[in-house]
Order: C-alpha cells, then structure tokens, then sequence
C-alpha cells in the first residue's frame, strides 16, 4: 500500500519535471523572438491604438456627461 503511494507520487513528480523541462525547451527552442526593430514597430502600435482609445473614451465621457447635465437640468 505505502510503496503504491510512492510510485503514484514518483509518476506526478516525472509528469511535472516534464512539463517544465518541455516547456524550457519549447521557449528556447521553438518560440521565434522578435528583433528589436519588430518589438519598437509593434510597441509603437500599441502606443499610438492605446492613445487613440483614450481619445475615443474621453470624447464619448464628455459627450455623455453634456447629455446627462441637459437631461438633469431639465428636471430642476
């Protein structure tokens, strides 16, 4: 019964061990990096979508917020 218990516990270390070595290898070996030319072009993108989103929701606040101020104006 004990030494059914180890073997079982044994396994799940191996699994683990081998997940992580698998994954090691899969990031070293495997995964494509971008160079540093890529990762500026794609940092630019995101700059430049974040600060348009930005635009987009602050446009949209103000003009919910003038609508909200007409509509509670209206019932003073």
């Amino acid at each position: 019964m004990v030494t059914l218990a180890v073997a079982r516990k044994k396994r799940k270390m191996n699994k683990i061990q081998s997940y992580f070595r698998d994954s090691y290898n899969e990031l070293m070996e495997k995964v494509t990096w971008p160079n540093w030319q890529q990762l500026q072009q794609s940092t630019m993108i995101v700059l430049v979508a974040t600060l348009v989103i930005t635009a987009i929701v602050w446009i949209l606040d103000l003009g919910s917020s003038s609508v909200l101020k007409f509509i509670y104006s209206l019932f003073k």
